[in-house]
């Protein structure tokens, strides 16, 4: 299943919202990466195994499901995550990629690609359409987040 959608971070003309810098979405985007638990529902625990400027290395726990993936890094540009199929896991890829059409415009453009399968099945269709919202309810949630983090001051 592939699947791609934008949300705005900042909407020069909505004056109630502060306009944030892409850094500090960057770093909330990192943060998001390196503190998951912060933003993923259901999360118990992230296990970082191996650490360097440009990836990571995780176990996720969800009660008993352990998740293993990989973080990677472009600075200023993207997250990417990368998590192998398991009987826990469909696995898949994960990008988190900042677009920046004029200075006051920003975006987040979440890009997935799982092993889900895409046919025309009304049930497998139906399946697909709720995990495609549940994505969209949690990337709008971790950009409320950032949101958030960065008027406490936590990104700066």
């Amino acid at each position: 299943m592939q699947y791609e959608h934008l949300i705005e971070v900042n909407d020069p003309l909505n004056p109630l919202i502060d306009l944030l810098s892409r850094e500090q979405l960057w770093r909330g985007l990192v943060l998001r990466a390196e503190q998951p638990e912060l933003f993923v529902l259901g999360l118990d625990e992230c296990v970082i195994h191996h650490r360097t400027d440009a990836l990571l290395e995780r176990e996720l726990h969800y009660g008993q499901a352990v998740v293993k993936d990989r973080v990677l890094f472009e600075p200023l540009q993207q997250v990417r995550y990368e998590t192998a199929a398991t009987d826990q896991h469909a696995g898949g890829t994960l990008t988190m990629a900042i677009e920046e059409p004029s200075q006051t415009r920003l975006f987040v453009r979440f890009s997935y690609a799982t092993t889900l399968p895409e046919n025309s099945d009304a049930e497998a269709l139906r399946y697909s359409e709720f995990v495609k919202s549940a994505y969209r309810e949690a990337d709008i949630d971790t950009v409320r987040r950032i949101r958030e983090y960065a008027q406490s001051g936590r990104l700066d």
